[in-house]
C-alpha cells in the first residue's frame, strides 16, 4: 500500500471502497465483495443477497492471517521478507511515474 499516494491513491484498510463514481476492492474474495456492493447499488439489497445465495458465498477462512493486522508476527515478518525485491520494484516504479507525471493535469 506503500505505493498508492505515488499515484494519488489513499490506502485503507477497508475490504471495498466507494470513492464518487470509483469502486475499489483489494484481494481475490474482496472482488467479490466489491461486485455485491455494485449488484446492491444497481439493482438493489436484496438481489445481491441473492446473487450471494447462489453462489454459496459464505468465507469463513480456515485461518486469520489475510492481512498485516491479523497475521501471525511470524508469518508477516516472512512474507514481508519474501516480498522485498518486488515490493522495492514497485516503489521504484511508482516513484518513476509519479516524477514522469507530476505536471500532467487530472
Amino acid at each position: 500500500m506503500d505505493v498508492l499516494p505515488y499515484f494519488g491513491a489513499t490506502p485503507s484498510d477497508e475490504r471495498v471502497v466507494i470513492d464518487g463514481k470509483l469502486i475499489s476492492a483489494g484481494g481475490v474474495t474482496s472482488g467479490i465483495d466489491g461486485s455485491l456492493v455494485v449488484v446492491s447499488l444497481l439493482r438493489g439489497k436484496a438481489i445481491a443477497q441473492e446473487l450471494q445465495l447462489y453462489m454459496a458465498y459464505d468465507p469463513d477462512p480456515p485461518f486469520r492471517s489475510g492481512s498485516p493486522a491479523s497475521a501471525p508476527a511470524s508469518i508477516l515478518s516472512t512474507v514481508t521478507e519474501r516480498a522485498k525485491s518486488i515490493t522495492a520494484q514497485r516503489m521504484e516504479t511508482a516513484r518513476v511515474y509519479q516524477k514522469t507525471n507530476q505536471n500532467v493535469p487530472k
